[in-house]
């Protein structure tokens, strides 16, 4: 959705004092910040509804409000198998997950956890690996099915299988005696397709996260993004740079994208998602995903590549031009109360609030934003029970990288639910708390002394973001 108009919005920050913490009963003032509300800089926009997620960034050219709107189109609209006569939008598969990038990303936001057993294209795929590195030190796919279960075939073609998910309730108690039931899920592949998985065969879930505010995120520079290492560090935090191969520049690049900042750019992270999850090949990832022994050349396709490189590049555009939405009741009481118990408690640590855009993105609007996304984009040992036991490039199998927390308040709105963490195991915004571990665990055992209403003032600054 495009922002030809947009609603100027003149917000007065009402100075706001709630009680302090202290022993002495001291009070303190708590307000929001100076322009706290704008989370994206001048790509922030003042929207509440199911489409808060859809908006291009304000003060785009002509040209560039064109190329969105096409990115838009490639990004929502389905694919069909080939021949067609729709020859921009053929050659799904022949093996994927997902028909459009909407499928995973509906209303550009988040994907969930499958309502039954056997649903497909909701947003949550596998990854599949086996111990041991290739030459540019990516994981090494399973031999038979490759790096990623595709659940789904065009007519004429063998399914390569299916997954179903169990879970095993544990239970966290609260200092005043509340207890949560967590669920943690074990994923299970059957029906499969073209023979056995590999014995020592690496599964790591990954859901499909909103999309906005991603062309801030790349144009924050690397310097900002290794000091936050140092600022770690000192507040007892071991933060971690992923460095993985970017298939451009054919070097290593600082990861930023991905569960386990496992890519480079939005560019490749997109053709990533072309290849593995709709089957769509890319002139950056020009090969089918075939199943060992299937011979791909009797098998139709749209073509050499699939999207043509205008076509694609209008989608990485849409996908790095998508505006974030406002803060919500950021003046209230009780969220700045959260706010500040939030930051007490260790949360900003990692969730870094604040920094700035540099002034060398090749897209002009994405320079020089203050921005508020609440990330440090580092990678970070969240422990054993988080723990996919798959390493990344330079991640390991318990390292993830912070996701933002931007727009997570309004997940509900546009996508209705509350899926959380890597594989959406996590129904609300406690729980994915709870589901913190190793550098967390400090936080998360602090959290879990506070008051109920303490605890309730963090929940609702974190969906005011």
């Amino acid at each position: 959705m495009s922002n030809y108009i947009r609603i100027f919005v003149v917000v007065v920050v009402f100075q706001l004092v709630g009680c302090s913490s202290s022993d002495e009963g001291d009070y303190v003032e708590l307000k929001a910040e100076e322009g706290e509300q704008f989370s994206g800089g001048a790509l922030t926009v003042f929207n509440t509804s199911e489409e808060a997620f859809g908006f291009s960034a304000a003060n785009l050219s002509l040209d560039e409000e064109t190329d969105f709107g096409i990115g838009n189109s490639f990004f929502r609209q389905n694919w069909v198998s080939a021949p067609s006569s729709t020859t921009a939008r053929d050659g799904i598969g022949p093996y994927f997950n997902a028909i459009s990038c909407s499928s995973c990303h509906f209303k550009d936001g988040r994907g969930r956890t499958p309502l039954f057993d056997g649903e497909t294209g909701h947003g949550l795929l596998l990854r599949l690996s086996i111990p041991g590195v290739d030459a540019n030190g990516a994981s090494l796919p399973d031999p038979i099915y490759g790096g990623q279960l595709q659940d789904n075939a065009i007519l004429g073609q063998t399914t390569q299988g299916v997954y179903t998910i169990t879970n095993e309730a544990i239970q966290e108690t609260f200092a005043d005696g509340t207890v949560v039931t967590l669920q943690k899920p074990t994923y299970h592949i059957g029906n499969l397709g073209f023979g056995a998985l590999a014995t020592n065969l690496q599964v790591s879930p990954r859901i499909a996260n909103q999309v906005i505010g991603l062309g801030l995120l790349e144009a924050v520079p690397e310097a900002t993004i290794l000091g936050f290492i140092a600022q770690n560090n000192k507040n007892g935090i071991s933060g971690k740079a992923n460095y993985v191969y970017d298939a451009t520049s054919k070097s290593q690049k600082l990861g930023r994208f991905g569960w386990k900042a496992n890519q480079p750019s939005i560019r490749q992270q997109a053709a990533g998602a072309f290849s593995g999850d709709m089957g769509i090949t890319t002139s950056i990832f020009p090969y089918e995903n075939i199943p060992a022994g299937v011979n791909g050349s009797l098998i139709p396709n749209g073509g050499d590549p699939e999207i043509s490189d205008d076509n694609f590049e209008k989608v990485v555009f849409y996908s790095s031009t998508l505006s974030v939405p406002a803060r919500r009741n950021y003046t209230d009481k009780s969220v700045l109360e959260g706010k500040k118990n939030f930051e007490t408690i260790g949360c900003t640590s990692c969730h870094i609030p604040k920094m700035t855009t540099g002034s060398t993105h090749s897209i002009a609007v994405l320079r020089n934003q203050v921005i508020r996304p609440y990330t440090d984009m580092l990678l970070h040992d969240m422990g054993d029970e988080l723990a996919d036991n798959t390493p990344d490039f330079l991640a390991t199998g318990k390292e993830w990288r912070t996701p933002p927390l931007w727009g997570i308040g309004l997940i509900n709105t546009v996508n209705k639910h509350t899926n959380l963490l890597h594989d959406g195991r996590a129904k609300n915004v406690e729980e994915a708390i709870l589901w913190h571990g190793g550098e967390a665990e400090i936080a998360k055992n602090e959290y879990k002394k506070l008051k109920k209403e303490q605890r309730n003032a963090i929940l609702e600054f974190i969906n005011s973001l």
